[in-house]
């Protein structure tokens, strides 16, 4: 016999919520619990950047990126959109 319990709790504050649930059989179970802040999990915020010097340092690093890897969006054999770069490493950001 099989139990499964999904269980979602959100916490008093909008900006955090926790995910957790429990699998198991007969005598044997094991629960798990995210907490985090709400929204995407795969998604990662970058922080901006504040000053001037460093403004002026990521569009000069991005400009770099563009003119190396040249960016184009296709979509492969089943429709999916993709990312193709001119050169070898620009998915991980490599700059040279």
């Amino acid at each position: 016999m099989l139990i499964l319990s999904a269980v979602t709790w959100i916490s008093a504050r909008a900006e955090n919520f926790a995910v957790g649930g429990c699998l198991g059989t007969r005598g044997e179970i094991n629960c798990a619990v995210r907490w985090g802040e709400a929204g995407d999990a795969y998604v990662r915020q970058v922080p901006q950047p504040v000053t001037e010097a460093d403004k002026t340092r990521a569009t000069e690093r991005d400009r770099k990126w563009l003119s190396r890897c040249r960016p184009v969006i296709a979509q492969d054999g089943y429709g999916v959109p993709r990312y193709h770069y001119s050169a070898a490493g620009c998915g991980f950001g490599v700059l040279e």
